[in-house]
């Protein structure tokens, strides 16, 4: 009997999801037993309509890890009544001696601990906070840039014998310095493009952090944030587009463990051993809150 034929009503079918970024690999399970697996291609809407298809009058449930594709395909696998959570990567369970890893069996992995209840989903934020962070993240993306193109520069220097030691920071005071070295034509063409790309930077920093200011006139927030000591104006931006009012945490020990800055625990028996922090979490809001400390 094909799939189509198949009456799913009353049952729950649990579906795991291997995001790419042409093709969606997909695997579902019912009744502890793999009803169906196939490859599509990378369509949100198509992934939705073939689930509901396939499992008509089912309690389809979905998970796919988080990762490049956002929260698109959750919003819209939700919008056609599957229950979808997004999840961890380091969330799935693999055997120790497991050596193989593939897309097949990487979305069985998903389907089987899904239908286990071996998953927990993370947050996924709305698209109103979404669009609030990304102001704050793009700031953050021109800044590696800036970082990138100020270690080219280093480098081309000292590759030059231009340069004895490293300098502490990349900034105007060293960039007129570099200015005025004598360099033949060709060396200082390429140092004058560098300097300029990081000018070019610098000032697009600047255009977000306008930006930012803007909409910290608008957040009711901002107040709540900027009253804490050490908390300027744009890590004020970074802790309310990342934590927003902080509802979703039930207690101080989740925002804890959201932060990553909780201590690794090694106990046994009698013996308790805490070590390093955990590093799980958002790396962002953990580089904000050491640096404001």
């Amino acid at each position: 009997m094909r799939i189509l034929d198949q009456d799913y009503s009353g049952k729950s079918v649990f579906v795991g999801i291997d995001v790419h970024k042409k093709s969606f690999v997909i695997s579902a399970y019912c009744q502890g037993k793999a009803v169906k697996k196939w490859t599509t291609q990378s369509s949100r809407v198509s992934a939705a309509e073939q689930l509901t298809r396939f499992f008509r009058g089912a309690e389809i449930h979905s998970a796919y890890e988080a990762g490049f594709s956002g929260f698109k395909l959750h919003r819209v696998l939700n919008a056609a009544g599957v229950r979808s959570r997004v999840i961890h990567a380091a969330a799935v369970e693999v055997k120790s001696n497991d050596r193989v890893k593939t897309d097949k069996r990487d979305a069985k992995k998903i389907a089987e601990q899904l239908a286990a209840k071996r998953l927990r989903a993370i947050y996924v934020p709305t698209e109103d906070e979404e669009r609030r962070r990304s102001l704050s993240r793009g700031r953050e993306q021109v800044i590696e840039r800036r970082k990138a193109i100020g270690n080219q520069l280093k480098m081309k220097l000292h590759y030059l014998g231009m340069m004895d030691s490293d300098p502490q920071k990349v900034g105007e005071t060293f960039l007129e310095t570099v200015e005025k070295l004598v360099l033949p034509k060709e060396h200082r063409f390429v140092v004058a493009e560098l300097i300029d790309a990081w000018r070019q930077e610098t000032k697009r920093i600047k255009r977000f952090e306008q930006e930012l200011l803007k909409q910290a006139a608008d957040d009711p927030l901002e107040i709540i944030y900027r009253s804490a000591p050490g908390i300027g104006a744009i890590s004020a931006r970074v802790l309310s587009n990342e934590l927003d009012n902080m509802l979703r945490f039930d207690n101080e020990r989740q925002l804890f463990s959201f932060s990553g800055l909780t201590p690794g625990e090694y106990s046994s028996g009698e013996y308790v051993r805490r070590g390093h922090i955990t590093r799980q979490g958002s790396p962002r809001l953990r580089g904000m809150l050491t640096e404001i400390t």
